[in-house]
């Protein structure tokens, strides 16, 4: 670490590590310019146009950190839309429960309006237009933030209903699937899905436990 990086506290006490220019706009006249100048400094890490990611206290002043994908993705998100908003949900939830072993390149993430991909520095994000009030959340901590991905009956019922999302292959998401019904609550499971206007993936689902 650098002893001469420094960081405006008000900035370094932010709940979201991912920042945009404008976040700033109350501690620097000319923000995009100083943000630039943390980049080089290995204080802020670019993560894609207009977004940037503040490095750990330990890790501040090391050029080679870089954010965890699925961290990057719900920071952005929760810069955009607040952290209530949005949620780490399909593929990217299913790594979370431990349902997917092996890293992926892509991060998907439930957001109230619709969006374009974005490429990233460390991969490729996935939004996906849904309102998260009326999905089965629990709260996750990220290297930069905290906040909400799907339960395993919720994510099983996401990738159930849409199992390429995210590039996911057809091994994958049958590989991912079968973990998942080991851990979830059928009752929870089957009132989602009712809820959810969801048959045809609890059905798929369900068929998987015979198979």
């Amino acid at each position: 670490m650098n002893d001469r990086v420094t960081i405006p506290t008000s900035l370094a006490r932010r709940a979201n590590k991912v920042l945009r220019p404008r976040d700033a706009a109350d501690v620097y006249a000319h923000p995009r310019g100083e943000f630039e100048r943390l980049v080089e400094q290995a204080v802020l890490s670019h993560i894609s146009t207009g977004y940037y990611a503040l490095a750990p206290l330990e890790r501040l002043g090391d050029p080679r950190w870089r954010p965890d994908l699925a961290a990057a993705a719900l920071g952005v998100a929760q810069a955009d839309y607040g952290r209530d908003a949005v949620a780490l949900m399909s593929i990217t939830a299913a790594h979370r429960h431990g349902t997917l072993p092996r890293a992926i390149g892509t991060a998907v993430v439930a957001v109230p309006k619709q969006r374009p991909l974005m490429h990233t520095n460390v991969g490729n994000v996935v939004f996906v237009k849904r309102d998260v009030h009326r999905l089965d959340l629990e709260r996750v901590e990220t290297e930069l933030t905290t906040g909400w991905m799907t339960t395993p009956e919720q994510t099983a019922l996401d990738i159930s209903a849409r199992p390429q999302l995210g590039g996911m292959g057809e091994t994958d998401a049958k590989s991912i699937l079968q973990a998942l019904i080991r851990k979830i609550d059928w009752t929870v499971t089957e009132g989602l899905a009712r809820d959810q206007r969801r048959p045809g993936a609890l059905a798929r689902l369900k068929e998987m436990t015979v198979a």
